[in-house]
């Protein structure tokens, strides 16, 4: 599917409603995806432990862990 750029001047009603539409509702799915992910009490402590092991050093180059990419 090919998309031609407008500019905002040259779009519909129409177009500019459903652009709005779409940049909220994804906006509004990224943020309900983060509220659940944060009521999750065992993906705080991964996100404490990954932290805690940063400081420590306790890291890993990504070329470490993938050396075929």
């Amino acid at each position: 599917m090919s998309e031609t750029v407008k500019a905002v001047k040259d779009l519909t009603v129409g177009e500019l409603k459903n652009i709005i539409q779409k940049a909220i509702k994804e906006t509004f799915e990224d943020e309900l995806e983060d509220y659940i992910a944060l009521r999750n009490k065992e993906y705080l402590q991964s996100i404490r432990d990954a932290r805690e092991d940063y400081k420590a050093g306790n890291i890993k180059k990504f070329e470490e862990l993938f050396p075929d990419v």
